[in-house]
């Protein structure tokens, strides 16, 4: 069974490149296109992974680290942040929230795709 990582990015573009990059080495994907319709989903969806942006309306992606931390089923779950961001100050506050890594967009697949295979 192919495991299931879900994607959060309020760019529909972003979405769409990183899932084509995920399916292609044969992941599942659920897309959301912020932080509070992603952990809706994960109080009632467990995932293997989370890739999430930082800068999204109605929830950003540290907070949505920090919340699914909270839950028992991603207390372990890898949680990556996907975003433009570089700063230390924005790296240091998603590691406190509880971040497993951290990757500067534009991505490259399979630097995103090495990284999972660490992480999982």
């Amino acid at each position: 069974m192919a495991r299931m990582i879900m994607t959060v990015d309020d760019s529909t573009s972003m979405r769409q490149m990183v899932r084509a990059t995920l399916i292609s080495a044969g992941y599942d994907v659920v897309e959301h296109a912020d932080g509070q319709e992603a952990l809706e989903y994960a109080r009632e969806n467990p995932v293997d992974l989370v890739i999430t942006d930082v800068n999204m309306p109605r929830m950003d992606g540290i907070t949505l680290v920090s919340e699914l931390r909270q839950l028992p089923a991603y207390r372990l779950t890898p949680v990556l942040l996907l975003t433009t961001e570089s700063s230390m100050d924005k790296k240091m506050e998603g590691k406190k929230a509880g971040a497993t890594g951290w990757i500067v967009k534009p991505f490259n697949p399979a630097q995103l795709l090495a990284t999972l295979s660490r992480v999982l």
